[in-house]
């Protein structure tokens, strides 16, 4: 029987397009496969040469450390090494002070734990893994070696040579043989993300996009925003290219915050013009969006790299420098019209102006990058994720509890195999706890241990007994390990892979002088498998952080984040505020990922906070750069209607109910008033009163804010509302 020659042309067509498919996914894995592979035996084989007396344990270091991209694995064993001999200098002091009283031993040993808990539980980034491992090593190297204190100084450090042995095995492989490099990663986000950006702000301004796209798209920055910063810590591990732009970097991300957050403003001032009918003024400002549109985004020229993003760049800056007098032009204009809502278009002109200035200045380090040395770099601005002080506090309790519980239990029993239960559960609390759904990650890893516990049983007691030398107990680890580690390459098996992997190591890993005792191979893997259940519980019992609480929490501290912006010192205080409000957010949204409603709640209540705060630094900023005159002293009754709006916005923010809304309303609209009639009562230089009337639009554009009906806060707009508008020139609009 024979093949047509089209049957056989179609058949390699099929098997070049799987391997290319296999070559841009799969590849990547099973390279990732082979190199864990090679650095775990590496690491092992040179342990048992060096004659260590635990060389799993360097095995196990390969397997918590490893990462697909280098940077990660070099910024693991960065954090891995420092916390390793924090814990070190831990252990050796509750030693030397408590070694005689088991009882006071432990209790110190599960404080020690609950601080690292907590302080792993505050910095969701990679300095967490060191909190985690200075509490993890304190137990790990603390718990046996207080029993033999006469030997625990030795035991100290040959475990720490060990760990340090599976760090640098681990560094080695990934960074040596075939490495992938974060900092790859990041020009393709940096391009792809500026990109997609000026698509949709071009989108946007042409009216071509819904208010469902939006939120998806606000919901893609704010995760974007998070996982940009996270390989930007781990790339300048890699190369000097990454480490001499990391600045810029950081500031890149920043300035696309800030940009984001000032075009949504703009964007939903505009649509509530639209929907109080105030067609004159947006029908004023319609020219400038169209011809901005094709600064940002041209399909013909699409802005793909730094040099594009330097042409883009330029483009704004001309647009900026000729904005302020164009609109003045246009405002002349429309001041002779009667009854025209100037204030409406001047906090319209205002809030485009800013965007255009932030946008430029994205662009502006977007182009810096082209270069290996910018004065752009020095920026002290970072995005730093932080755990709220009241979520870190618990986790640290719980995991002192944890300990304490299992290490009383483990006194009352005497049970052989305590110590691998009091000290698995300081790595579990630890580890889980950065995770947004602790128990289900214990759960996972419980259920990884179960089936490392029964393949490490035929692998201890059907396979080693009938092997000899290395390169045959190789061969006989490669496969029960490439299991794990295929398991934690799939997003939704992490936690099991991550639990068979290290436990794996921990129950079947080999020594120099194997010792075979099936009794208390399984007591240890009851331990394992008991201190993973009573995390799972502690997390699901002890004000479970996957709760209804803390959403509640989270929430009430992002609304909070207002009163950062009314009160905290101006310097830095807009990067501050604007990290601190999407952190949260992404918080809250990532403990919801099944309930869209929550989600779309959190998100709402996130453009509510960014658009009041950044109107508040900026009037804050206005009026401290007011010049030092009589009439602008903040005695004068017209700033202290402002000091009464911002204590009103930190009333409401703090704790919303509909008579705080309608004091802050009934509050802007008495300051709008005071600021139009101090306008009105004389004639200050230009600047001057260039600067009194974007005071004013920041106001009127707080007061837009306050009553969109869009925010969560008209769900508190059940009272009356003063309503009745000045009569000035200058006329309250959209409200």
């Amino acid at each position: 029987m024979s093949t047509s020659p089209s049957s056989a042309s179609r058949m390699l067509a099929g098997l070049r397009e799987a391997a290319v498919q296999w070559w841009r996914t799969d590849r990547l894995t099973w390279i990732y496969l082979l190199k864990a592979l090679a650095a775990a035996f590496l690491a092992l084989g040179v342990a048992m040469k060096l004659d260590l007396p635990q060389p799993r344990t360097a095995m196990t270091t390969v397997f918590i450390v490893m990462q697909p991209q280098s940077g990660a694995v070099l910024a693991k064993s960065f954090y891995r090494i420092g916390g390793t001999f924090v814990g070190l200098v831990a252990t050796l002091t509750l030693i030397a002070l408590l070694s005689q009283q088991p009882e006071l031993f432990l209790a110190a040993l599960a404080v020690w734990t609950g601080i690292c808990t907590a302080g792993a539980a505050r910095n969701r980034n990679l300095r967490s893994y060191g909190f985690l491992l200075a509490g993890y090593t304190a137990a790990l190297i603390g718990i046996p070696a207080a029993q033999h204190p006469d030997g625990a100084f030795l035991a100290a450090l040959t475990r720490a040579a060990e760990v340090t042995l599976g760090v640098l095995s681990a560094g080695f492989v990934s960074a040596l043989v075939l490495p992938e490099h974060a900092s790859e990663q990041i020009r393709g986000t940096v391009r792809a993300r500026f990109s997609k950006f000026v698509e949709y702000v071009a989108a946007a301004l042409g009216g071509r996009i819904e208010r469902d796209q939006i939120e998806r798209t606000n919901a893609r920055f704010l995760g974007e925003i998070v996982g940009f910063e996270a390989m930007r810590s781990i790339a300048v591990f890699e190369t000097h290219d990454s480490r001499v732009r990391s600045g810029r970097l950081a500031r890149l991300n920043n300035e696309f915050m800030t940009a984001s957050t000032r075009f949504h403003a703009l964007h939903q001032l505009m649509n509530r013009l639209r929907a109080a009918g105030a067609t004159q003024a947006v029908d004023a400002l319609e020219p400038y969006f169209r011809e901005l549109a094709p600064l940002l985004y041209e399909p013909s020229e699409p802005v793909l790299t730094a040099l594009d993003a330097a042409r883009s760049a330029a483009k704004l800056d001309t647009f900026k420098a000729a904005l302020p007098r164009r609109v003045r032009e246009t405002r002349a204009l429309l001041a002779a019209q009667p009854d025209f809502p100037l204030l409406d278009f001047d906090t319209a002109a205002e809030l485009l102006y800013r965007f255009v200035d932030d946008m430029h200045a994205y662009a502006d380090t977007y182009a810096s990058l082209a270069t290996a040395s910018h004065e752009r770099e020095r920026s002290p601005e970072r995005y730093e994720p932080k755990t709220s002080a009241f979520v870190t506090a618990v986790a640290g309790l719980r995991g002192a509890v944890v300990m304490a519980a299992l290490s009383a239990f483990w006194i009352a029993s005497a049970w052989p195999s305590g110590s691998t239960l009091v000290l698995n559960a300081a790595a579990v609390c630890a580890l889980a706890s950065s995770s947004p759904r602790p128990t289900r990650m214990s759960l996972q890893m419980a259920g990884g241990t179960a089936l490392a516990a029964l393949v490490g049983f035929i692998v201890v007691f059907g396979v080693y007994p009938h092997i000899d030398g290395f390169v045959l107990l190789c061969l006989a680890l490669a496969a029960p390990l490439a299991l794990g580690i295929l398991l934690s390459t799939r997003p939704t098996l992490a936690g099991y892979g991550a639990g068979y992997c290290i436990f794996f190591c921990v129950l079947a890993g080999p020594d120099n002088v194997m010792h075979y005792d099936p009794a208390g191979y399984m007591n240890d893997a009851l331990a394992l498998l008991v201190s993973m259940a009573a995390s799972a519980l502690a997390f699901a019992v002890l004000l479970p952080p996957s709760a209804p609480w803390l959403r509640r929490h989270l929430t009430a501290e992002l609304r909070r984040q207002v009163v950062l912006a009314c009160r905290a010192p101006l310097a830095r205080v807009r990067s501050r505020f604007e990290t601190r409000a999407r952190d949260l957010a992404f918080q809250t949204h990532a403990l919801t990922p099944d309930a869209p409603e929550a989600q779309q709640q959190t998100l709402a209540w996130l453009v509510a906070v960014l658009e009041v705060g950044h109107a508040v630094i900026d009037l804050r900023r206005e009026l401290a750069d007011l010049p030092p005159d009589a009439r602008y002293a903040p005695t004068m009754p017209w700033r202290r209607s402002i000091a009464r709006t911002r204590k009103a916005l930190v009333t409401l923010f703090a704790q919303p109910g509909a008579g705080r809304l309608d004091a802050a309303l009934a509050a802007s609209f008495d300051a709008i008033a005071a600021v139009q009639q101090t306008l009105a009562a004389f004639a200050p230089p230009r600047e001057e009163r260039h600067r009194l009337q974007r005071i004013l639009s920041h106001l009127h554009f707080v007061r837009t804010a306050l009553i969109d009906p869009q925010s969560p806060l008209a769900a508190f707009a059940g009272q009356a509302r003063r309503s009745d508008t000045p009569n000035s020139p200058g006329a309250l609009h959209a409200s």
